[in-house]
């Protein structure tokens, strides 16, 4: 049947809502996934979206379609360079809000709650901010993401040895970085 062909009664028939074009399936089948990816590589959230499409921008640019196999993989490798040029116009600017980066909080949520979530963020942030990109990202592929290593060596095209070391060595980093924040927070509760 051809779409909007005559039904009985004149009625008109829409076709399948498929797939507008390859272009379309690719931010479908990727967008949360690097959404999430951008925001923990140090993009602020009021940016995050902005860099996404230039994400998905430049890999239409360069032809990428959305049932290939390498696209995840690429759509990483361009993220990572997004990151990158979003962080150092960032460090330029040096306009950075505190409101700007928190999250909306949960309606439900009494206002210690929001506040200690908002610290827990800032506190996750900086912490990332301060790993090496080869640790930082392996080590958001996994515990955020909830990535495996095999899915994480395949993503970043590395053997999942090197997955692994980056991992172990990136878990140690943010435990001593998080022990640095506890040990700062009693000593500024002490003295207040």
């Amino acid at each position: 049947m051809q779409p909007n062909a005559a039904l009985k009664g004149g009625e008109t028939a829409d076709p399948p809502a498929p797939w507008r074009d390859e272009a379309t399936q690719v931010v479908a089948l990727h967008f949360d996934f690097i959404w999430r990816l951008l925001r923990r590589l140090g993009v602020p959230e009021n940016e995050v979206d902005d860099a996404a499409q230039q994400v998905f921008l430049t890999a239409n640019g360069k032809g990428l379609r959305g049932s290939s196999a390498e696209a995840r993989p690429f759509l990483y490798s361009i993220a990572i360079r997004v990151a990158s040029n979003f962080r150092r116009t960032l460090r330029r600017r040096r306009e950075t809000s505190d409101e700007a980066m928190g999250d909306l909080p949960a309606p439900d949520l009494a206002a210690d709650d929001v506040a200690d979530l908002r610290r827990a963020r800032a506190i996750l942030d900086q912490i990332l901010d301060r790993m090496p990109l080869e640790l930082r990202a392996v080590f958001i592929l996994s515990e955020i993401e909830q990535m495996t290593a095999a899915s994480i060596a395949e993503l970043q095209r590395i053997p999942a040895g090197t997955v692994a070391s980056r991992l172990r060595r990136a878990r140690e980093l943010f435990r001593s970085q998080l022990g640095s924040f506890a040990t700062r927070e009693r000593f500024e509760e002490a003295y207040r």
